[in-house]
């Protein structure tokens, strides 16, 4: 039964689907004032008025709806088949669960709020989610290139740094892409000192109000290499182990997706609650060990891990790090490499330490020190082999699984 309708069709039109007279009352109160938005209001279970809500000329679709509810879930389910690429749809449901946040996700729901739903949070996703309305441009979706340890000391920061900066260059010696290179380890980071950097991300500041952190607060806490690579790292503090609220993270990682062509993501070995959601949004996702049996085991442990844990999302390929091929040496042999990892083998950076070495003290790439090496080069042909490759399909967009996995 429709309770408000309106057809101006040069307004934004916000549906929202609810039972719940208090709910009903709030979405009145918010958008109900006004004059830019038409608010259709359909009064009912989304189990009941699935079949029946009007998508045509709708922006975004609201439903409010009991996931412990099986019913319900299969009414959104059939929402989301009539709705297709269009309109988006938000969900608001009275708490949070990661499993039923997993199920929303792979249902491609562009967003998920928990109740109490604050009015100005109601009114943020809905501008966010309608970015994508047809005839407006799209903000285009950054490319995700995330490394992550299979044990310590492998070398990650160092291949990521180098990563970012291929990235950067990728379009040609006159033209560079916006990219950002984001140090996820809050202990013991690294990358701000591999880059002679101040880092300048304070999550302490923004972790009590989660909401102020916008374009203007990142762009106060993002440090610039002279290359014009954009750094997102935070002051070490090895002596003390925090675990920030996953929506301060997700938050953040949405933003920087959101504004730069490429992110490049230096990942900590402890998996963390938003660890998920930056795999599942990565289009490359490596794994870099050392040319050694336990790390390669534990390599191959970690591939498996991650394929049972997220499915059908991105394959995990394993860089083998400081390889040296040594033709009557004992030792691993590029064929041994192959045959453990299998298809997971992504290839190997051959072993230069003393070019590693002088980059990292000078805070600059390894191209500044030695122009053409091979670390460099063989790093270039896994990062740049099918540069257009998107997300894996059936996934959302980074954008949106972040939030997803934001709302708490």
């Amino acid at each position: 039964m429709r309770l408000s309708r309106n057809s101006e069709p040069d307004r934004t039109r916000v549906v929202v689907v609810t039972a719940d007279p208090e709910f009903e009352r709030a979405v009145r109160s918010t958008f109900g004032a006004s004059s830019a938005i038409a608010l259709d209001l359909a009064a009912g279970r989304i189990a009941d008025i699935a079949d029946t809500v009007t998508l045509q000329e709708t922006t975004v679709v609201v439903v409010d709806l009991d996931p412990a509810n099986a019913d319900d879930m299969a009414g959104l389910s059939r929402l989301m088949t009539r709705a297709a690429s269009w309109p988006p749809v938000i969900a608001v449901t009275p708490s949070f669960n990661a499993d039923v946040a997993r199920t929303l996700m792979q249902m491609r729901v562009a967003d998920f709020l928990v109740k109490p739903v604050k009015a100005i949070d109601l009114v943020r996703a809905c501008a966010r989610v309608a970015q994508g309305a047809p005839g407006v441009e799209k903000p285009k979706e950054a490319q995700i290139h995330t490394f992550l340890p299979a044990v310590g000391g492998a070398g990650v920061t160092t291949l990521a740094v180098q990563t970012a900066m291929i990235l950067l260059n990728s379009a040609g010696p006159r033209a560079k892409t916006s990219t950002c290179l984001v140090d996820l380890d809050f202990q013991h980071g690294a990358v701000a000192d591999y880059l002679d950097l101040e880092p300048r991300l304070n999550l302490a500041e923004i972790e009590p109000r989660p909401d102020r952190l916008d374009r203007q607060l990142l762009e106060v806490m993002l440090s610039y290499h002279a290359s014009g690579l954009a750094v997102v790292a935070a002051p070490n503090r090895p002596a003390e182990m925090r675990s920030f609220d996953p929506d301060v993270v997700t938050r953040l990682l949405d933003l920087v997706s959101s504004h730069f062509d490429n992110v490049v993501f230096d990942m900590p070995r402890t998996w963390f609650s938003w660890t998920d959601s930056v795999l599942l949004g990565s289009n490359k996702l490596f794994i870099v060990s050392e040319t050694t049996v336990p790390a390669l085991r534990h390599a191959k442990q970690l591939v498996a891990a991650i394929k049972e844990r997220l499915g059908d999302g991105p394959h995990p390929q394993v860089i083998v790090n400081r390889f040296q091929a040594k033709m009557f040496a004992a030792g691993l042999r590029l064929a041994d490499l192959r045959q453990v990892l299998g298809e997971a083998f992504a290839g190997v950076i051959p072993n230069d330490y003393p070019l590693v070495r002088e980059a990292i003290d000078r805070g600059v790439p390894l191209d500044e020190v030695k122009p053409g090496n091979k670390i460099t080069a063989e790093l270039k042909k896994m990062v740049l082999a099918g540069t257009e490759a998107k997300a894996p399909e059936g996934k959302a967009p980074l954008l949106q699984k972040l939030k997803l996995s934001a709302a708490r």
